[in-house]
């Protein structure tokens, strides 16, 4: 039989490394995978592609991200990519210019490095939008800023108490000073208009495109469900769903209710089984451990310093009891969800990985595949915690270098020793841990190939300062294996993840062979094509 599509004249990245240099795809499956004798398989109907000496390797997969909301902000006031106070106002000032129609101000990215302390005032908005309602999440999404206005109509004042899981950032009279922590955000969140379906699904769409062209062909959506405003992007999924325009592999994590307890658990047996359709399904539980480091909510083992290196009463948030978290996850686990934590301290690590244990006692070995996301701070006694749990360490790689946030509103209130604990890549791999990788999209880039390049050499693309504990990075083949096999795992896509006979033909080309170049030159490295199931979804202009 002839193959439908066939690759050649360039290295194969194969789970034994790049050991060949042709592939065959027939239908949706790579049907050969070797050198010369592959060629054979040309038939008059078949594509050719020339690799020209560029790899051909798995398609990425994105195992912690948000494409509808990264979607809906593209589409807004979008703040990404600026770095100073003045260039972050001038934005909101032209977008609102611009549309004077919009009765809120909604979008969000800005960064908290940009502003004294990570939080910018209500004056700074009211000089430009003085009229209209103001509601802009920061890029971490755990801190919102609004406008006088936006306060006013949520009644928040001088006495307003601080939610149980947030806090409302005060001036040194006590009134509101414009920006919203963790929970106190949704005060002012719900009360903005909610998108639209239509504005969802083209919010999903939108996002796909970009991610099919960075290589990413299927992702775990860390949070379906309505939390602090965050439109439910169910709907969008199931619809594209059934149209055929969800090309992407997609695994829904349902969101966890953190003010609920175990009562909520038939509910999420009935939306896993009303929310999966088609390339979208909805088998895992998100559980929002805590928050994050530069606002002081991730949760410690330790206290947290204050300005002057003194330690504190702040120990961080948790969202959800740890007493009673084993008994949540042993029962998820039971009814064969996976459970994907969002655990960004060292107490937020150890009470997941005490949740699992728990589960491992009371159930045996499920194959439910838990996984913890962020891993900011790891205790080094939980390390060889994840190999003899079967936890996966899912890694945002683009975070572990030195820049302001992480400088200046992180290390400080850490302490040098704690600091050391942050993104221990090379300890988990080292240790026997499966690592996954994603971007947490739209916190940070999405792209893998920029991630790839900071797990390589843990300094930022274009950066030229010291390696951020250098002693943590990663190999360029360990890096890709997990933004590929080991977030394929993740995703229970046991059938994509890697270049083998049989397996789905989700494959992508890059513009070159990065292991001919040097390990700085990654970031410079570009998808060329991206191919879901034989099926070509981007292609390079």
């Amino acid at each position: 039989m002839h193959a439908d599509l066939l690759f050649t004249g360039g290295p194969v990245l194969t789970p034994e490394g790049r050991t060949a240099t042709a592939v065959a795809v027939t239908g949706d499956r790579i049907t050969a995978v070797g050198h010369a004798e592959v060629r054979g398989l040309a038939g008059p109907r078949t594509e050719v592609v020339d690799l020209a000496g560029r790899l051909l390797l798995p398609g990425f997969q994105d195992a912690h991200v948000h494409p509808v909301p990264a979607g809906l902000e593209l589409s807004r006031c979008d703040l990404t990519g600026r770095t100073t106070a003045g260039e972050t106002v001038a934005a909101v000032r032209a977008y609102a210019d611009a549309h004077p129609e919009r009765e809120w101000i909604l979008g969000g990215g800005w960064s908290m490095e940009a502003f004294p302390g990570g939080t910018p005032t209500k004056e700074l908005l009211d000089a430009v939008v003085p009229d209209r309602p103001v509601y802009l999440p920061n890029r971490d999404h755990h801190g919102a800023w609004v406008n006088s206005r936006a306060l006013e109509l949520a009644g928040i004042g001088q006495d307003t108490p601080d939610p149980a899981d947030g806090r409302i950032e005060r001036d040194a009279s006590g009134e509101p000073s414009g920006t919203l922590q963790e929970g106190a955000m949704q005060l002012v969140g719900r009360l903005a208009p909610p998108a639209t379906p239509a504005d969802r699904l083209a919010a999903l769409l939108h996002a796909q495109r970009h991610l099919h062209a960075l290589g990413i062909t299927a992702w775990q959506d860390a949070l379906v469900g309505d939390f602090l405003g965050m439109d439910d992007p169910a709907e969008a999924y199931l619809t594209a769903a059934e149209d055929g325009s969800l090309t992407a592999r997609v695994m829904g994590a349902l969101w966890w209710d953190r003010e609920r307890g175990a009562e909520q658990i038939p509910e999420l047996v009935e939306r896993r089984a009303a929310s999966s359709r088609g390339r979208f399904r909805a088998g895992a539980v998100k559980l929002m451990l805590d928050g994050v480091a530069e606002n002081h909510t991730a949760a410690l083992l330790e206290p947290y310093l204050d300005r002057c290196g003194c330690v504190t009463a702040n120990r961080g948030t948790s969202f959800i009891d740890p007493e009673q978290l084993p008994r949540y996850v042993t029962e998820l686990d039971a009814l064969g969800f996976q459970c994907h934590f969002h655990a960004l301290g060292d107490r937020a690590v150890r009470d997941a990985l005490d949740a699992i244990e728990a589960a491992r006692e009371a159930g045996g070995t499920r194959d439910t595949r838990p996984h913890l996301a962020h891993l900011q701070v790891v205790h080094p006694d939980d390390v060889p915690r994840f190999a003899r749990l079967g936890a996966t360490a899912n890694i945002q790689p683009l975070w572990a270098a030195h820049e302001p946030q992480m400088d200046e509103l992180t290390i400080p209130f850490l302490g040098p020793e704690r600091a050391r604990h942050q993104y221990p890549f090379g300890a988990l791999l080292r240790s026997g841990a499966r690592l996954a990788a994603g971007s947490d999209w739209p916190v940070s880039s999405p792209d893998p190939l920029q991630g790839i390049h900071v797990a390589v050499n843990r300094v930022e693309p274009g950066g030229t300062g010291p390696a951020f504990l250098p002693d943590e990075r990663l190999s360029l083949s360990d890096a890709l294996t997990a933004y590929t096999a080991g977030s394929a795992y993740v995703n229970h896509l046991d059938d994509t993840g890697r270049v083998a006979v049989g397996a789905l033909a989700d494959l992508v080309v890059l513009d070159r062979d990065p292991f001919s170049g040097p390990p700085e030159a990654i970031a410079g490295t570009r998808v060329a094509l991206t191919y879901v199931g034989g099926a070509c979804v981007y292609a390079a202009r």
